[in-house]
C-alpha cells in the first residue's frame, strides 16, 4: 500500500514557484510577469507562477522518471489499476490512443454506433474498420443506453478476427450496460475489452454507485477526472490492467495525440483530485449520493415531469423527461438557464439531464427543484416531438473513416447530399454523439434529424458549414 495522503507532483510545482531565479524557459510570461492585466485581474497571479514546464524538478509526462511517475502509480493504486497515464488533452486523446495501440491498418473493431466522436478520431487516426453494434433501445424513455452482451457477442461471431472490443459505460445519461458479461465475452476471442468511462470516474469510490470498468473486468479505461471529480477541465486518465495491451504501444500511441508541451497545472490537479478521493472519495460520493436522492423525490413530485430510473443507472445523474409541461428539452433549458438560473448539462428532444458531483450543494439543490416548479407553472403549448430517437445505426458504412476523412470531397447544399458518402463528423453536442461520420451513407431520415435538432435549439459541431445548409461528402463516391 503506498501513502495516498501523498501529492508528490503537487508537492514539487508548490515548491518550484517560491524558487527565486531567472527564469529563460518558456512559457513567455515568466510566471505571470508577462501577463496581460485583465487576464491576472480575472485569475489573479498564482496560478500563473504554477504554469510551468519540464523542468528538472518537475518530471516529464512522456518519460516520467520522478514525481510525475509517482503521481501516477498513486492513482493507479486509487483508481484499481495495474498502471496509469495522465491525460492533457481530455478523454479524447485517450479514446484515440486506445484505439491507436490495439488497432492497426485495416484491423477489425467492435464498438457501439453512439460512441463519442473522438472514437471516430481514433478509426481515422488508426485506419481501423468499425464494426457498429447498435445500442439498446428504450422505446418507454426514448433514449438509446448500452450494448447487450448478446450483440456483442454476435458481432464477435461474425467477425472473429476482430482486434478489439469498445464499450461506452456510463453513457452520457448514467446508464450502465452488464460490462462483466461484455468482458467474458470478449476474453473468450483474446481480444481487450477497452472502456470509454468517461463519466464514471467515481465509480470506484462508493458501493452504491456502479461497478468500475476495472472490477468489471475492462483492459483499458478512460476516465474524465475533470468531468465528475475535482480536476481541471481537460484532465483526465486511462488505466489499464493485465497483460492483453502492449504498454508499449500506449506509450507511443499518447506521444501521438498528447501536447509536447502539457500544462502542469492539469497534471497537478488529477495528482490533487487522486488524493482527495483516495483519502475521501467515500463520504464525498455519499453527500453526493444524498443530494441526488433529494432532487429525486422531489422532481417526481411535480406534476408533468418524469425521471429515468433504471436498476443499473449512476444516481448521481438525473435525467428529467420534460414533455409532459408542454416543452422541448431544448426550450426548458432555454428557460431554466435565462430566466431560472439553473443549467443543465445536456438538452435533448424530451429531456433535460443533469450532473450532481462532489461540488455541488444543497442550495442547487433547492435552486434545481425551485426552477422546476417554476417551470411547472408555466403555460406552453408546445407539443414535443414522439417516436423513436435517432441515435443513428441506420447509415450504412460503405467506405473506411479513414478513407472517406482523406478522399477527395466537394460541399454541397444539404438537400443534394442525400444518398452520398459524408466525409466529415457531423453531431449534436452535447453530447457529441455523431448523427453522421465520415465513411456513412447520408440518409434523409439523419438530415431530417439534424434539421430538427437544429430548429429546436441544439447545437451541430463537426461540419465546415456551422449554419448546416451545406454538408462536405467524397467527391467521387469511392467504395459504392
Amino acid at each position: 500500500m503506498q501513502n495516498q495522503h501523498q501529492t508528490p507532483l503537487l508537492d514539487a510545482l508548490k515548491a518550484y514557484t517560491t524558487q527565486a531565479h531567472a527564469p529563460f524557459y518558456t512559457p513567455g510570461h515568466k510566471q505571470g510577469m508577462g501577463i496581460s492585466q485583465p487576464l491576472a485581474d480575472l485569475l489573479g497571479t498564482k496560478v500563473f507562477q504554477a504554469d510551468l514546464t519540464e523542468l528538472a524538478d518537475l518530471d516529464n509526462l512522456f518519460a516520467p522518471q520522478g514525481v510525475i511517475q509517482s503521481a501516477q502509480a498513486l492513482a493507479a493504486e486509487a483508481f484499481g489499476a495495474s498502471q496509469t497515464w495522465f491525460l492533457v488533452n481530455g478523454s479524447t486523446c485517450g479514446i484515440e490512443a486506445a484505439i491507436l495501440a490495439t488497432c492497426s491498418p485495416g484491423d477489425k473493431i467492435i464498438l457501439p454506433r453512439n460512441v463519442h466522436s473522438s472514437a471516430i478520431s481514433g478509426l481515422i487516426l488508426s485506419g481501423a474498420i468499425p464494426i457498429f453494434v447498435n445500442p439498446e433501445y428504450d422505446p418507454v424513455s426514448d433514449i438509446a443506453h448500452s450494448i447487450t452482451p448478446a450483440s456483442v457477442e454476435a458481432a464477435l461471431q461474425k467477425h472473429p478476427e476482430a482486434k478489439a472490443v469498445l464499450v461506452v459505460y456510463p453513457t452520457y445519461y448514467g446508464v450502465c450496460g452488464d460490462l462483466q458479461a461484455i468482458a467474458q465475452i470478449t476474453h473468450q476471442y483474446h481480444i481487450p475489452l477497452l472502456v470509454d468511462e468517461a463519466h464514471g470516474a467515481h465509480f470506484a469510490f462508493h458501493p452504491q454507485l456502479p461497478t468500475p470498468a476495472l472490477a468489471a473486468g475492462a483492459d483499458l479505461t478512460v476516465q474524465s477526472t475533470h468531468k465528475v471529480l475535482g480536476a481541471m477541465t481537460q484532465a483526465s486518465m486511462l488505466h489499464i490492467q493485465g497483460h492483453s495491451i502492449d504498454i508499449h504501444r500506449v506509450n507511443k500511441a499518447l506521444q501521438l495525440v498528447q501536447s509536447t508541451s502539457p500544462s502542469y497545472i492539469l497534471l497537478a490537479s488529477l495528482d490533487a483530485a487522486r488524493q482527495q478521493m483516495a483519502l475521501h472519495g467515500k463520504a464525498l460520493m455519499s453527500r453526493t449520493l444524498e443530494l441526488a436522492d433529494i432532487a429525486r423525490s422531489r422532481i417526481s413530485s411535480i406534476a408533468g415531469l418524469s425521471m429515468l430510473q433504471l436498476p443499473n443507472l449512476d444516481q448521481t445523474r438525473l435525467t428529467v423527461n420534460v414533455s409532459g409541461l408542454g416543452f422541448t428539452g431544448f426550450a426548458a433549458e432555454t428557460i431554466l438557464d435565462e430566466q431560472l438560473g439553473v443549467t443543465p448539462e445536456l438538452a435533448s428532444w424530451q429531456h433535460l439531464t443533469f450532473i450532481i458531483t462532489l461540488g455541488n450543494t444543497l442550495a442547487d439543490i433547492e435552486q434545481l427543484v425551485q426552477g422546476f416548479t417554476s417551470l411547472g407553472k408555466m403555460n406552453h403549448h408546445c407539443h414535443p416531438p414522439s417516436g423513436k430517437a435517432l441515435i443513428v445505426g441506420d447509415n450504412l458504412t460503405t467506405v473506411s473513416p479513414r478513407e472517406a476523412f482523406f478522399a477527395v470531397s466537394e460541399i454541397l447544399p444539404l438537400a443534394q447530399t442525400s444518398d452520398r458518402i459524408c466525409a466529415e463528423i457531423v453531431c449534436p453536442y452535447p453530447p457529441g454523439i455523431p448523427v453522421l461520420m465520415p465513411g456513412e451513407l447520408i440518409t434523409p431520415s439523419a438530415l431530417e434529424y439534424l434539421q430538427q435538432v437544429q430548429a429546436m435549439g441544439g447545437l451541430i459541431t463537426g461540419c465546415a458549414d456551422p449554419s448546416l445548409k451545406n454538408l462536405k461528402v467524397v467527391k467521387n463516391q469511392c467504395g459504392t
